[in-house]
């Protein structure tokens, strides 16, 4: 198997030991993205829906970096500090994903890094 790590400086750098994504096989696996500015490095300010969409700006930034769009998501988890943000997440999403809208989990977590309330990963199908 080949594999290939995308890097875009149009989403948040890699903070650790692990690649914006990688890309195996005609599949993209994106690393969880929570809402920093990918200029500043800090997160954003505002509320739940400001934050959400800036986790889905990342993941589309890194989909693009990688040959292909968000919309092309197989499978999306969420992970969420607070599940009654979960309502916000649908909203949200209807502007990123058209019908057959990917499979997704979304999971309820105490904490996320850097105290994030938000954080999302994705497969997509290239």
């Amino acid at each position: 198997m080949s594999k290939k790590a995308i890097q875009t400086s149009a989403a948040p750098a890699a903070i650790g030991t692990y690649s914006q994504a990688i890309v195996a096989n005609g599949t993209v696996y994106v690393s969880g993205q929570i809402p920093l500015d990918p200029d500043s490095g800090e997160l954003v300010e505002g509320d739940i829906g400001t934050q959400i969409k800036r986790v889905f700006d990342n993941l589309a930034a890194v989909a693009e970096a990688a040959g292909t769009q968000l919309d092309n998501a197989v499978k999306i988890t969420v992970y969420l500090t607070d599940l009654g943000h979960f309502a916000t997440v649908n909203e949200i999403m209807a502007t990123y994903f058209s019908e057959p809208f990917p499979a997704r989990a979304a999971v309820g977590v105490a904490a996320l890094p850097r105290g994030a309330a938000v954080e999302a990963d994705a497969i997509l199908h290239l």
